[in-house]
C-alpha cells in the first residue's frame, strides 16, 4: 500500500501525486529521466514536464509504466466493477 491519499483531491493534486509516485519508482529503479526517455520512446522534455507538473498524455504515461514495469497497476484501474442492483443505485450505494 502507498502513502498517497487520493480521496478529496482535485484533478491537479491527483496528477501531481501520480507524477511524484512515478518519479519515486523511476529513481528506485536507478533510471535517469534521459534513460527512461530512451527506453520508453517518450521525449525527455515530456518526462521532465510530467515529473514537475503532472502533465502528460495517456499514451506517454502507459509507455513509461511499461518500462517501469507497473503497467499492471494501470490495468487494475479498469477492472470490472460489480453491477449494482436498481435498489443500490436508488439508495446511492457505490
Amino acid at each position: 500500500m502507498n502513502n498517497f491519499n487520493f480521496l478529496q483531491k482535485s484533478p491537479r493534486e491527483l496528477t501531481q501525486l501520480l507524477a511524484k509516485r512515478i518519479r519515486q519508482i523511476r529513481k528506485g529503479k536507478k533510471l535517469s529521466q534521459k534513460l527512461l526517455s530512451e527506453k520508453s520512446g517518450v521525449s525527455y522534455g515530456s518526462i521532465k514536464r510530467f515529473e514537475q507538473s503532472g502533465d502528460i498524455s495517456l499514451i506517454s504515461l502507459t509507455k513509461i509504466a511499461s518500462v517501469l514495469e507497473i503497467n499492471t497497476e494501470l490495468e487494475n484501474l479498469f477492472e470490472d466493477m460489480p453491477v449494482l442492483s436498481i435498489e443500490e443505485i436508488i439508495n446511492g450505494k457505490n
